[in-house]
């Protein structure tokens, strides 16, 4: 029968959680690499025995994992991040000038086609990729090169590219984001890059309708439809129909537009979710009332998603890697917390329960299909 996996980084390691279709029984393996800050873990679409994950500490620095039995076992790969050219600066907050620095690595993002090949993000803001299964990471230097790199700013969890996201019919368009940039698009396979920011507005910033300095949280597209992209923004809910040319506010009823996650029903490329929490500095859901929102209309209408979740004195957090959906008949909704629960609907929203409790904070959430 067809299952699932799904792979959960946290702040003390990482855990895999396996279910047949059905969905309702679940094998929880872990914690892998105990103690260690797991930022994000995952599968490759073209071999489900492949995983990756990364790997960071405040003493031993950034590790690159991989597996190649589903996370049964694991092995590093190299470890070696070289960057293209002169380190280059950016500016900080003062305007002062700061060198180019290699802190982690937020998010990998195998390839589509070819289980060797990944994609890391890095904070300082650059673009890796290895095409080695991970043996060696080159830079892809154009971005980070690009005229606007000196102005990015770091958000609040640092300067990161933390999205990625590749077009099904084009291997060579990638779209990522970036805190607090904005996003950017390549259609020449990482040579060159240009901001796709347009109808973003950012108070705070010093022009509030800049081409850069916007605080993408992330970006979500449905694989039939590539040229439509939803945004998650550093308040506002954002969708593009063309390719990130320009974008429009999508927010309509939601109770608040400030949150990190955001994803799109398997099935159906209008039903969009996102988790609303109550502002940018008061990071928990509004009311102390945790409540995923589904729009089945691509944005606009939003209805919120209460059942089997907690309504009263949840004081927790859904970042920006920690939801995900499988690709069963009946779509599957994940997302974990800050509290350490993972929680699982397998009817696309409707009733939801929690996989599993008291983890240590949840950094990221994927899901594989299994065959």
């Amino acid at each position: 029968m067809t299952g699932v996996r799904v792979l959960v980084g946290t702040r003390k390691g990482a855990f895999v959680l396996t279910a047949d279709g059905t969905r309702q029984e679940w094998q929880v393996s872990g914690p892998h690499f105990a103690g260690w800050e797991m930022y994000h873990l995952k599968g490759s679409p073209a071999d489900p025995d492949r995983l990756y994950a990364s790997q960071s500490g405040g003493w031993f620095g950034q590790v690159i994992q991989r597996s190649d039995d589903g996370g049964a076992t694991w092995n590093p790969v190299g470890n070696e991040f070289a960057y293209d050219g002169e380190t280059g600066t950016h500016q900080w907050y003062d305007g002062s000038q700061r060198p180019w620095e290699f802190t982690r690595v937020w998010h990998l993002e195998p390839s589509l086609t070819d289980p060797d090949v990944v994609y890391a993000g890095i904070e300082d803001a650059a673009l890796f990729r290895t095409v080695d299964g991970g043996q060696t990471w080159q830079e892809l230097p154009g971005l980070r090169r690009h005229e606007s790199g000196p102005s990015w700013q770091p958000g609040a969890g640092g300067m990161c590219l933390h999205t990625i996201v590749q077009d099904p019919r084009d291997a060579a368009r990638l779209y990522v984001a970036i805190s607090a940039a904005g996003a950017f698009r390549t259609d020449d396979a990482g040579k060159t890059w240009r901001p796709i920011n347009k109808g973003l507005r950012s108070e705070g910033i010093p022009d509030a309708d800049a081409e850069v300095g916007h605080c993408v949280h992330n970006l979500a597209m449905h694989p039939d439809r590539p040229d439509v992209l939803f945004m998650q923004k550093h308040w506002d809910v954002m969708r593009s129909d063309d390719g990130g040319e320009s974008w429009h506010d999508i927010g309509g009823n939601l109770p608040t537009d400030f949150g990190f996650p955001i994803d799109v029903h398997a099935h159906e490329p209008d039903t969009v979710y996102v988790v609303p929490i109550k502002s940018d500095s008061e990071h928990y859901p509004l009311d102390g009332s945790l409540r995923v929102y589904r729009s089945r209309t691509g944005g606009g209408e939003w209805e919120p998603l209460t059942n089997g979740l907690p309504q009263e004195h949840c004081y927790v957090n859904v970042l920006r890697d920690a939801m995900a959906v499988d690709t069963l008949d009946d779509c599957g909704i994940y997302f974990g917390t800050t509290g350490g629960q993972v929680y699982a609907s397998a009817d696309a929203g409707e009733h939801w329960a929690p996989i599993v409790r008291d983890l240590p904070a949840v950094l990221s959430v994927e899901v594989q299909t299994l065959p």
